[in-house]
C-alpha cells in the first residue's frame, strides 16, 4: 500500500467514526425528547441505538490505532 493509499484509508476511518458519532448525537437528542415526554421504551431504544453508534465509532478509531501501532517505531 502506498503512503497516499494509507492516508486515504486513515481518513476514511475518521470519516466513518465522525458519521457514527453524529448519528449517536441525533439518537441522544431523540432519547432525551422521548424521556421528557415520558415515553420510556422509545427513549431507551434510542439510547441503545446511540451506544451502538458510539461502539461503531470506537471500532473505526481502534482500527486506526492498531494500524498506527503496527507502523510506529519505539
Amino acid at each position: 500500500m502506498s503512503a497516499s493509499e494509507g492516508l486515504e484509508e486513515a481518513a476514511g476511518l475518521y470519516d466513518t467514526a465522525a458519521e457514527d458519532l453524529e448519528q449517536a448525537a441525533k439518537h441522544c437528542r431523540t432519547a432525551a425528547r422521548h424521556f421528557r415526554e415520558q415515553e420510556v421504551p422509545r427513549g431507551a431504544a434510542h439510547a441503545w441505538a446511540a451506544l451502538g453508534h458510539i461502539r461503531a465509532a470506537e471500532d473505526s478509531l481502534d482500527a486506526q490505532a492498531r494500524t498506527h501501532a503496527g507502523k510506529s517505531v519505539p
